[in-house]
């Protein structure tokens, strides 16, 4: 496929009288924020307003820009220490990815409320553009694997999330005790060949709790195949991973973005056409399955 997104480097912010909605996204473990370009290409496309943060040593290769010199300072990925649980190693982290989430929700309710924050980046974009074109009543929080299960934890922690969308989400670094105090729903969309009936019953017992929560499956899929890996060549897809989905990767894209569209749509109340797509929410449709598949499709 090609090795471009749509996008235009460094232009102009379109005005947005009504203000774009803000969803944070938290890539997953072993992963980087630029490898989903694809589906936050198309949240921004669709009018909402994706930021990925993170310098928790979760990402294969990432770096940040210090405030003092504005020069790149790399964060090694960091593997679980030799003697140390893996629970108690991923839950700390996830802790802090969490609150990193909140933090940059901070950071934006600064820049809308007009106050002045310094930018690190070289480029020199002008934040205060987006004074006046967010909208900070209609915030979400978004996440693939370990970012899954860091935006259910972020609604914990922040107030003002409304909602989360969980792709595929990596339930292990959750612990127990705070399941009961999940008070916002969330939109699981789980991959066919990914989840643990453990991890799955962790989801249904946040569903339990709160009639607004759903889970569904995109038959056909990998766990890659919610990143920008899906778009490799087949043999080198392959190659890296050993196995790849059945179902065509664009195809999968656009029922994982039309789902979450939806969802976002009916918690954030936006005044789009997304409810178009709803019955993504109940897993019917093409490729979809409510909840979990008890067998392995044939796609």
């Amino acid at each position: 496929g090609s090795c471009k997104v749509p996008v235009s480097w460094n232009e102009p912010l379109k005005p947005c009288s009504s203000g774009y909605p803000l969803i944070i996204f938290s890539h997953g473990l072993g992963t980087f924020r630029t490898l989903y370009s694809s589906i936050c290409t198309e949240l921004a496309s669709r009018g909402l307003c994706p930021l990925l943060p993170h310098r928790d040593h979760s990402a294969a290769t990432t770096y940040f820009c210090t405030a003092e010199a504005g020069t790149e300072e790399w964060i090694p990925f960091q593997r679980v220490p030799q003697g140390q649980k893996e629970f108690y190693f991923r839950n700390k982290q996830v802790h802090q990815r969490a609150q990193e989430c909140v933090r940059a929700l901070r950071l934006f309710q600064d820049i809308a409320g007009g106050r002045s924050v310094p930018n690190t980046l070289h480029q020199g974009w002008d934040l205060s553009v987006l004074k006046d074109n967010l909208d900070l009543s209609k915030v979400a929080v978004m996440g693939h694997s370990f970012g899954g299960v860091t935006a259910v934890l972020a609604l914990v922690k922040e107030p003002s999330f409304r909602c989360a969308v969980a792709l595929d989400a990596w339930m292990f670094p959750l612990e127990n005790l705070l399941y009961p105090e999940v008070p916002k729903p969330v939109l699981f969309i789980n991959t066919e060949k990914f989840q643990t009936p453990e991890s799955i019953a962790k989801m249904k017992r946040l569903s339990s709790r709160n009639s607004q929560t759903r889970i569904v499956t995109v038959l056909g899929t990998v766990h890659e195949d919610q990143t920008d890996f899906a778009f490799l060549p087949k043999k080198l897809f392959g190659l890296i991973f050993g196995r790849r989905g059945t179902l065509d990767p664009h195809k999968a894209l656009a029922i994982t973005s039309q789902a979450a569209l939806a969802f976002l749509q009916r918690h954030l109340e936006l005044q789009e056409q997304f409810g178009q797509w709803e019955q993504l929410l109940e897993g019917v449709g093409d490729a979809v399955a409510p909840e979990a598949p008890l067998g392995r499709s044939r796609l």
